[in-house]
Parts: structure tokens; C-alpha cells; sequence
């Protein structure tokens, strides 16, 4: 038989009311109620890829030229070189071409052999890239870099687009309209009505990029930039309703 202390009792006692007390609604624990869980079905989503594309003509052109010479020796070489390209930047100037739209991209010297080790003789060629920006002055920038002599080299041009923005927004915008135009027809083949927009990703971007060689015969000038097109690609989920 377990005996009990007077003190041990009286504890049992008093956790047996609180107890009861709980049962009985003296505690919080007998105002609860049960939680409400509600759970919201989402619409159907339909999800189509818009494209846009614009046609823009570049108002740049960026003429690739520069000197070339063989010596016999490199000093004579490089000297006849820089003198020649001096008078290339002279003329490139003199046709309009801002300064800072003058760029030195190569310079070299190296020997040439008429059978190895043996040295025929040197070769010295300096670039110069040069920025016309309008494309109405190109033939003239040609003619007076090809006046300088026979030192001359081209290398080709390549037509940009000043501002790629404008021609972007548009596209954009072709984009997003061919997109929901799209979502439309979809909807309507599901008898559902085209709802709002949930997301919009932009899924590629092509500028108009820079187009290099001479591009044909336009009018009575013998260089032409022709046009380059601007593309958007863009992803969208509509809800259908």
C-alpha cells in the first residue's frame, strides 16, 4: 500500500480542480474554436510567345582603311608607313570626320622572306578606322582616302544604327500585341474569355546589328547601308476566364 504526505495530496487536489475547472469552461482551452482553412482554385493560365520586328536603316558607317608598304629595311619601311598614314588622316579630316572619329587599330612591321632565314625585305602597315556619321558623305570620305596614293588599303565598312531604342520600343510593342493577339484566338477556340496578364518575360532581344562589305549600287552613290532589322521576342501568361 502506497502511502501519501499531506503535501503530496494536497497537489493532486489541486491539479484534480484545475482540471475539472478546464472540462467545465474555466479556461481558455473551452472558448477555441476550429481553424477555417479555405482554399482558392486558380483560373486556367494560357501562356504564348510574342514576336516584333522593325526595319531600320543605319546612319553610321564605319570605314575600315589604312597604309601599307614594303622596304628593304624596317627602318625604311616603318617610316614610309607613318608618313602615310599621316597623309590618310590628313585627307579623312579634311572631308568633315571629327578627330575623336579617327582610331590608329593597327600597327605592324614585320620581314618578309624570299626563302627562310633569308630577308627580302620589310613590311610596315598602320589601320586607321574612321567614324562617318553621315551616310550621305561616305562616297566622298572613300574617294579622298583612295586619292592619297597607292599605299592605301580598305578593308571593308560596317553600317550601324546610331540609336537601337526607338526601333526596340517598337518592336516591343509588336511583340506584345502579336502575343495577345495570339492568347485571343487561343481563347476563342476555348470558348473562354481572355483575362488579365500574370507575367511578361522578354525572351530574346536582336538588335540591328553592324553589316560589314560594301553594299551595292544605290542611285548614283556606290555605297549603301541598306536596312537591318530589330527583333523582340516576348513570353506571356493571360488567365482565361
Amino acid at each position: 500500500m502506497i502511502k501519501m504526505s499531506q503535501a503530496a495530496a494536497l497537489a493532486v487536489l489541486v491539479s484534480t480542480g484545475l482540471f475539472l475547472a478546464g472540462l467545465s469552461g474555466g479556461t481558455a482551452l473551452a472558448d477555441s474554436e476550429p481553424s477555417a482553412v479555405t482554399v482558392e482554385r486558380s483560373r486556367p493560365q494560357i501562356t504564348v510567345v510574342g514576336e516584333g520586328s522593325i526595319s531600320a536603316t543605319p546612319d553610321i558607317m564605319r570605314l575600315d582603311t589604312g597604309v601599307e608598304v614594303r622596304r628593304p629595311t624596317a627602318g625604311a619601311a616603318f617610316t614610309d608607313a607613318r608618313t602615310a598614314a599621316a597623309a590618310l588622316t590628313r585627307a579623312l579630316l579634311a572631308t568633315g570626320i571629327a578627330a575623336e572619329d579617327l582610331r590608329t587599330d593597327e600597327l605592324t612591321l614585320s620581314p618578309e622572306y624570299k626563302e627562310y632565314p633569308t630577308i627580302s625585305g620589310y613590311r610596315a602597315t598602320q589601320g586607321v578606322e574612321a567614324v562617318v556619321r553621315d551616310i550621305d558623305d561616305a562616297d566622298d570620305v572613300v574617294d579622298a582616302a583612295a586619292a592619297v596614293g597607292e599605299a592605301v588599303r580598305f578593308d571593308g565598312v560596317t553600317f550601324e544604327v546610331s540609336d537601337n531604342h526607338a526601333p526596340l520600343r517598337l518592336a516591343r510593342e509588336a511583340a506584345f500585341e502579336d502575343a495577345r493577339s495570339r492568347a485571343t484566338q487561343y481563347a476563342e477556340l476555348a470558348s473562354r474569355g481572355l483575362g488579365r496578364v500574370m507575367e511578361i518575360s522578354e525572351q530574346s532581344v536582336t538588335p540591328p546589328t553592324p553589316v560589314r562589305g560594301f553594299a551595292g549600287i544605290a542611285d548614283k552613290a556606290s555605297i549603301s547601308p541598306g536596312r537591318r532589322n530589330v527583333s523582340v521576342s516576348v513570353r506571356v501568361v493571360y488567365e482565361l476566364e
